[in-house]
């Protein structure tokens, strides 16, 4: 088994908590955790990889995953298989909640990746078009740790349930 690539870019912390949880989740021996900022080169060695983002002041790309952004838009993920988490405000940044999420969706996507881990988008309450697959998902796991703090373990929970087959867990 090929084990998965968790890459994650963190400012205060609150992603890289997530990606721990996430990493926890599936298995921790079956997961890599790399922070974007110092490992971003080692993602092209894995078939399967977890990406994980915050969104910065109205609609930014969290800093690390930003300085990154010209390596990546190079690489090709054809034939690789990617889940997407974000963590943002929705209550505070409603019109930009999750953007970042969405601004990786498109860059992993236009380099050819095979995406998994869609998730709903009952129970948020927010106004962004750009981390949306459809009206009703998000393009990855939705995480607001500001405001709704108390769901965050069951979402993961639920997000590694649904993602497991794509990963060969």
């Amino acid at each position: 088994m090929d084990k998965i690539g968790l890459f994650y870019g963190t400012y205060t912390g609150v992603t890289g908590e997530v990606a721990k949880k996430i990493a926890a989740e599936l298995g921790a021996d079956k997961v890599d955790l790399h922070n974007i900022c110092c490992d971003g080169d080692k993602m092209g060695d894995y078939q399967k990889l977890i990406i994980g983002t915050s969104t910065w002041s109205i609609g930014e790309l969290q800093e690390d995953w930003d300085s990154f952004m010209p390596k990546l838009q190079t690489m090709d993920f054809t034939g690789k298989v990617v889940a997407l988490f974000g963590t943002g405000d929705q209550v505070g940044y409603p019109d930009t909640f999750l953007d970042g999420m969405g601004m990786l969706y498109e860059t992993f996507q236009f380099r050819g990746a095979t995406f998994v881990g869609f998730w709903p988008t009952t129970g948020y309450d927010f106004t962004s078009p750009l981390p949306l697959l459809d009206h009703d998902h998000f393009v990855g796991l939705a995480i607001d740790e500001d405001n709704q703090a108390e769901l965050t373990d069951s979402r993961i929970k639920e997000w590694c349930r649904l993602i497991r087959p794509a990963f060969g867990l």
